[in-house]
């Protein structure tokens, strides 16, 4: 029996290997198709890997590139609009999102920028992480990046 064991355990490596060596490696997709594409960001809008759609951070920058005025609020509410944006253009939606990280100028204002969130996103809500940063893109309040899950092929969504 002990001699049964090694012998097991060097063919089930072999066996594996095997499996992981025929399996082609998952392309990775970039995608820069959004208002802002062609600017000169060096990143792209998102990026796929198997079914996950990475986004970049996302400002509360409109269709010019412009940051919206109104403060916490409305670039929120932009934010929101060009994650939407984002995830249809690869044919997700917000639903879709499993995980977000919130970028603040000011954490005080956490509890705007909650309440707003709150409105584009329904329980049970994404894993998020949150934190106060100092020097956001373009002088932001916030900053949004999120990644997505692309829904089985035979499931509704």
């Amino acid at each position: 029996m002990i001699r049964t064991i090694p012998a097991a355990g060097a063919v089930l490596t072999a066996v594996l290997l095997a499996i992981s060596s025929s399996s082609p490696a998952a392309e990775i997709a970039r995608f820069d198709d959004g208002p802002l594409a062609g600017k000169g960001y060096p990143f792209s809008e998102s990026a796929r890997l198997g079914d996950t759609l990475y986004l970049s951070g996302q400002v509360g920058e409109d269709g010019s590139g412009e940051l919206v005025p109104g403060g916490i609020q409305a670039e929120t509410e932009q934010v929101m609009i060009n994650i939407e944006a984002a995830l249809a253009r690869r044919g997700l939606r917000m639903e879709h999102i499993v995980k977000c990280t919130v970028f603040l100028a000011d954490i005080a204002e956490w509890g705007v920028f909650n309440e707003i969130y709150k409105k584009h996103f329904s329980p049970p809500y994404p894993a998020r992480s949150a934190l106060g940063a100092n020097g956001l893109a373009l002088d932001a309040r916030v900053e949004l990046e999120c990644i997505a899950g692309f829904p089985d092929e035979g499931s509704a969504g």
